[in-house]
C-alpha cells in the first residue's frame, strides 16, 4: 500500500469526501440523490435543470469542479461565490448539499461525462445530470454525444441513472425558462447567452440580463470584473 500525503482542500468549508456526503445524505434520509456537475456560475438555465431534476428525488448535491479549468474560464473562488449566494436566496435549503469536487477539467466529452457518473456514484449519488455538450470544448464533439455514449452502457454497469437535458432558454413570451420539449415559440421569441458573451458583457461594465443570470450572481461577477 502506497500512502499519499493529501493536500489542504483550496475550500475546507466545502470539503466533502465520499463517505461523508454518503453520510449526510442519510442521515438527512435521501434515497435518491441527484448530482450536478458544474465548472461555470450557475445561470437560470442550470438553475432551471437542477430544480426540474429535483422535483423527481429526493436531494440534490451541487458539485461544482474545483480543480484546473481553462484559462478564460471564471476564476474558481468567483464561482464559489456564486454558488453561495444563489443557493442561499433561490433553492430549499434543507434539500440541497453543496460539497467541492477537487478535480481538474479534461475537456474529454463522452468519456468524461461517464467518469463524472461514476464518481458521482461514489459520493452517494443515484441520479446524475448530463446536459447539453457536457465536458465539451469548442465544437469538437457533437452537441448530445455525452448523453448517447450512456446508451454503450447496461443499467447494472453504471449502477447510476443518467438524467438527460436539452439546451434550455429563456422564452419572452412564456415568461420563463423553457426548452425546446416544452416551448412552441420560435427561436426569435428566445434570450440564449454564451459564456463568451457574458464575458464580453461583463467586460465592458454591464450586467448580464435577468433572463440570464439571478442579479445576486451576476453581482458577484460583476465584482470579480472590476478588480
Amino acid at each position: 500500500m502506497t500512502v499519499f500525503e493529501r493536500p489542504e482542500p483550496s475550500f475546507p468549508e466545502l470539503a466533502l469526501d465520499p463517505a461523508e456526503s454518503r453520510a449526510a445524505f442519510a442521515g438527512r434520509g435521501w434515497r435518491r440523490v441527484v448530482g450536478f456537475q458544474t465548472r461555470n456560475p450557475i445561470h437560470r438555465a442550470h438553475e432551471y435543470l437542477t430544480k426540474g431534476a429535483l422535483e423527481t428525488v429526493d436531494g440534490l448535491l451541487i458539485h461544482p469542479l474545483v480543480g484546473e479549468t481553462k484559462s478564460d474560464d471564471v476564476p474558481v473562488a468567483t464561482r464559489v461565490e456564486c454558488y453561495k449566494v444563489l443557493v442561499d436566496a433561490y433553492y430549499p435549503v434543507d434539500r440541497v448539499v453543496v460539497c467541492a469536487f477537487p478535480a481538474a477539467m479534461r475537456y474529454a466529452g463522452p468519456r468524461e461525462a461517464i467518469w463524472h457518473a461514476i464518481a458521482r456514484k461514489n459520493y452517494g449519488c443515484s441520479h446524475f445530470i448530463v446536459g447539453r455538450d457536457h465536458a465539451g470544448v469548442g465544437d469538437y464533439y457533437g452537441t448530445y454525444d455525452a448523453q448517447l455514449i450512456f446508451d454503450e452502457f447496461e443499467p447494472h454497469e453504471l449502477d447510476i441513472e443518467p438524467m438527460f437535458f436539452e439546451h434550455s432558454f429563456w422564452c419572452k413570451t412564456c415568461g420563463s425558462m423553457a426548452s425546446a420539449k416544452t416551448c412552441p415559440h420560435p427561436p426569435d421569441h428566445h434570450v440564449f447567452l454564451s459564456g463568451t458573451k457574458v464575458r464580453e458583457l461583463l467586460e465592458a461594465g454591464d450586467l448580464p440580463p435577468v433572463e440570464f443570470s439571478r442579479p445576486e450572481v451576476a453581482k458577484v461577477l460583476m465584482e470579480a470584473y472590476r478588480t
